[in-house]
């Protein structure tokens, strides 16, 4: 008897992880609401632990991302909203994020919403990072026509994970996300 005791709860435990799972990664992103934090690519890890405390660890857009702080909090807000009442999150600088964590699902809303979704993150060998004091060029298509004639207005946008584009064509503004 005590074996199948043991294993109910193992099976309680591994539903009680996948639902705190579904339910961190159907919060919004506090920046772009458009986006859950699973089409981000920032959740990398939910799990119960002794005593049944939710862990949960997010991997930030940006070391210095504004909207951790309000991520975290919508993630325990949305947990103990559904019966988990004992929540960490934990931030994971490391690896550090990739704009091609970002989910198809999630580039396809970013295009929906007027964005311009980034391209493949450079490539970087293990050696120092060289720093540019310039963007990269990008060819990006306008969100708004599918002109390709864009020209950047400023590598800073209304967040630091985008810059500000206008189109030539149609001639209306829109936010690229950077690749990172």
């Amino acid at each position: 008897m005590c074996g199948t005791g043991a294993s109910r709860r193992e099976v309680v435990s591994i539903a009680a992880a996948a639902r705190a799972r579904e339910l961190v990664e159907s919060v919004l992103d506090p920046e772009m609401p458009m986006l859950t934090l699973a089409d981000l690519g920032i959740v990398r890890g939910v799990e119960i632990a002794g005593g049944g405390a939710v862990l949960v660890t997010i991997t930030p857009t940006y070391s210095g991302c504004p909207a951790i702080a309000a991520m975290r909090a919508d993630i325990a807000a949305a947990l103990r909203r559904n019966g988990f009442g004992d929540v960490r999150v934990d931030t994971a600088l490391s690896p550090a994020w990739s704009s091609d964590w970002i989910t198809a699902d999630g580039r396809r809303k970013l295009r929906e919403y007027g964005y311009s979704a980034p391209g493949p993150a450079p490539r970087r060998g293990s050696g120092p990072v060289p720093l540019t004091l310039t963007s990269p060029p990008r060819e990006l298509v306008c969100p708004q026509c599918g002109a390709r004639d864009t020209h950047l207005v400023s590598e800073f946008g209304s967040t630091l994970c985008k810059a500000h584009y206008r189109c030539r064509a149609c001639g209306e503004p829109f936010d690229h996300i950077k690749e990172i």
